[in-house]
């Protein structure tokens, strides 16, 4: 069979993670408009018969401004060493930029076969999509496919692609596997992705979210206690919002998802805690697992 690591790349907020869902055909990887969401390198398995592709949802390449920042670039160029080819996503609706332009050249100098995905073709205009084609042409990649992946438009030449630059290789999951996420991961994830919804511009990169105890009760419902983790003091009334709003919505619409991916009743119990400027301090960012 043919098989391999395909990091999917690109500047932040261009549909990264929404892609890898589609292609994978389940949530892997959570999903905001907020740009930086994606903070771990996260693995997302696609099955097909004589072909194993694993995608790597990375952090959305971008001018770091943190420590955290710096760690999230790191991450994406250490995922470029071990791939077996590349999936890089531009955004139709916006200019080819510098941002796409250094990740281009990143790819070009590891002669990483790749293709070069334009998403968002729906709520652009032909003549954007064909002008960003031509423009990307310039870097001459294996491939180039217009695609939607919030519409799930045109998403099979992309397998298709890769499976003609993967090489002969082993199955590296199990059928029934579509990630190497650990359930708590994505329990925390799925708690971060609605706050992300409804808080602030300037706050959803100063909260990560820890998840503290996660049990099964005899009485089948699953209790999940988790920390929501801000920078500042003000940041946690914001967290908590107007009489317990935005704590109250947010939790209530994790918990809805939670019981669907668990296939429980879920009781979450959610705490808001300030962990002082913790995106500057690698210490914390590597006790928080980032």
């Amino acid at each position: 069979m043919k098989s391999g690591f395909v990091p999917v790349v690109g500047r932040p907020n261009v549909g990264k993670s929404t892609l890898i869902n589609a292609l994978v055909g389940s949530k892997v990887t959570i999903t905001s408009e907020r740009p930086q969401t994606t903070r771990n390198v996260i693995r997302g398995v696609v099955h097909r018969p004589d072909l194993q592709v694993v995608l790597v949802d990375t952090p959305g390449v971008h001018r770091p401004r943190t420590a955290l920042g710096k760690r999230l670039n790191e991450r994406v160029i250490t995922s470029l060493a071990d791939a077996d080819a590349v999936v890089f996503v531009i955004d139709a609706t916006a200019s080819i930029g510098p941002g796409d332009r250094l990740v281009a050249g990143r790819l070009l100098d590891a002669s990483t076969p790749t293709v070069c995905v334009i998403n968002k073709v729906d709520i652009a205009s032909p003549a954007d999509v064909t002008l960003q084609l031509a423009e990307a042409a310039e870097w001459d990649f294996e491939a180039y496919v217009p695609i939607s992946a919030v519409e799930q438009q045109n998403l099979m030449p992309i397998i298709s692609e890769l499976e003609q630059l993967l090489p002969e290789g082993p199955q590296y999951f199990p059928e029934d596997m579509t990630s190497d996420q650990s359930e708590v991961f994505l329990i925390g994830e799925i708690v971060r992705e609605k706050f992300l919804a409804r808080l602030r511009q300037e706050l959803p990169h100063s909260l990560a979210v820890v998840v503290d105890d996660l049990e099964v009760g005899a009485d089948g419902i699953t209790r999940v206690q988790a920390r929501l983790l801000v920078e500042r003091d003000s940041q946690k009334g914001i967290v908590i919002g107007k009489g317990g709003s935005v704590l109250k919505a947010s939790g209530t619409a994790a918990r809805v998802e939670l019981e669907t991916l668990l296939g429980t009743k879920v009781h979450l119990e959610l705490r808001v805690k300030v962990e002082k400027d913790w995106q500057q301090r690698p210490a914390v960012i590597e006790r928080l697992g980032m």
